[in-house]
């Protein structure tokens, strides 16, 4: 993957630059090139979510094997907000992630966090790390209510396989299809409490101490959060202060800062439209970025276009923006009105028109099964990487606190 193989000779370039002896203005220089590097890594990286290089027509002949094998959807570009555009926005987000942090911290003087913006700057970023957290928390939960859907729809698909469709078919299909249909009803607040129709808690990793402090969960110990919790206002709270820095910062590590803040607020705000979560009422669709910026083109692109779908499917009470989820729905209401109007023996044209409809359901089935378990593990490992990126820039904070600490005599 052209990102991954970016990102390792970045990290290694900035690895063996700062192991040498080099002169204050060599490395000033040396600092503004890996900056510039890094914005266009992100820029790359953004361009291909938003506009991601199409399959050349020659690529597989029309009547191959290869070209009608579920295999084949792993080389043509993954449409916006489905699961596999999803996990492509995860890793982009874990190889920025890593570029940020060698660019912030390696071999950086931690005298440096202490001056200004960044005494500021870092904090802030800290305080939306936290935030992110209870996020990606929801987010997984979230992916746990899409798994239940899964499985009603596989239930309708199974019974309306058989060959030939009777009653007793017909009705299994059309329970498993009101139950889907119902709990994607549901309000956001009341989606991932009540997944089969039991109110239960949501767990956190991560709880309130003071100025934006956060509490590792360890052993058997579990944080919970309000019903009133909202992911809306989380995202919104995760934008504020979120300023782009002004030219000529003392210290020049203002914009990677400003960069990564955008980033990690832009990958959870898909997250949040994309998978249920927890009230998304009012989630916000505008984002500050200065349009001058190299990256800002393909980050602003996304947002409109993520935006524009939200709007569309706010007001109808959504289920979430995910494209496999939004086509689960649209059949299984289409599905529902077959069984309401069902009549034994069906005719031929009926008989071909529920296969057509079958067949899709497997196949957004399918895209479920392989691709919802893997798209958890990655927000599970953006988790963890989020956790040990604060613990290593917290660990620096510390060192300058005792820097500055003055010695007793």
């Amino acid at each position: 993957m052209r990102a991954t193989d970016n990102q390792g000779s970045f990290l290694n370039r900035i690895s063996i630059r700062r192991n040498q002896v080099v002169s204050m203005d060599n490395s000033h220089e040396q600092e503004l090139e890996d900056l510039d590097l890094f914005q266009k890594h992100v820029a790359d990286r953004f361009n291909d979510l938003l506009l991601p290089p199409q399959t050349p027509p020659s690529a597989a002949a029309p009547d191959s094997p290869s070209s009608a094998s579920p295999s084949s959807s792993l080389s043509s570009p993954p449409s916006l907000l489905s699961i596999a555009w999803f996990r492509n926005l995860l890793d982009a987000y874990l190889c920025c992630e890593a570029e940020f942090k060698a660019v912030l911290v390696m071999g950086r003087d931690p005298a440096q966090f202490a001056k200004p913006p960044l005494d500021r700057l870092i904090p802030d970023l800290l305080d939306r790390s936290v935030k992110a957290l209870d996020i990606c928390n929801a987010v997984t939960s979230g992916l746990e209510l899409v798994h239940n859907w899964k499985k009603q729809a596989q239930i309708a698909v199974t019974a309306l396989s058989q060959k030939p469709i009777g009653e007793g078919h017909v009705r299994r299909a059309k329970k498993a299809l009101n139950t889907l249909l119902a709990s994607m009803a549901y309000d956001d607040k009341e989606n991932n409490n009540n997944h089969h129709g039991k109110s239960t808690d949501r767990n956190w990793s991560f709880g309130r101490r003071g100025n934006g402090g956060a509490v590792v969960k360890t052993g058997g110990a579990k944080w919970s959060v309000a019903k009133s919790w909202s992911a809306a206002k989380q995202i919104q709270a995760m934008m504020a202060n979120l300023v782009a820095p002004r030219g000529g910062e003392p210290t020049g590590l203002a914009l990677p800062v400003y960069i990564m803040s955008i980033v990690l607020v832009f990958v959870t705000w898909a997250l949040v439209a994309g998978v249920p979560c927890q009230e998304r009422t009012g989630l916000a669709t505008h984002f500050p970025v200065q349009k001058q910026l190299v990256w800002a083109g393909p980050v602003i692109g996304l947002v409109e276009k993520i935006g524009e779908e939200w709007k569309k499917k706010e007001k109808k009470g959504c289920c979430g923006l995910l494209e496999e989820v939004q086509r689960m729905e649209r059949v299984s209401l289409s599905l529902v009105e077959f069984a309401e109007s069902f009549k034994f023996p069906m005719g031929d044209e009926a008989v071909d028109e529920v296969a057509v409809m079958v067949a899709e359901m497997a196949e957004v089935c399918r895209k479920m099964e392989e691709g919802l378990v893997p798209l958890q593990l990655q927000v599970r490992e953006v988790f963890h990487r989020i956790v040990r990126s604060r613990a290593e820039v917290l660990d620096v904070l510390d060192q300058v606190g005792k820097v500055n600490t003055p010695v007793a005599y």
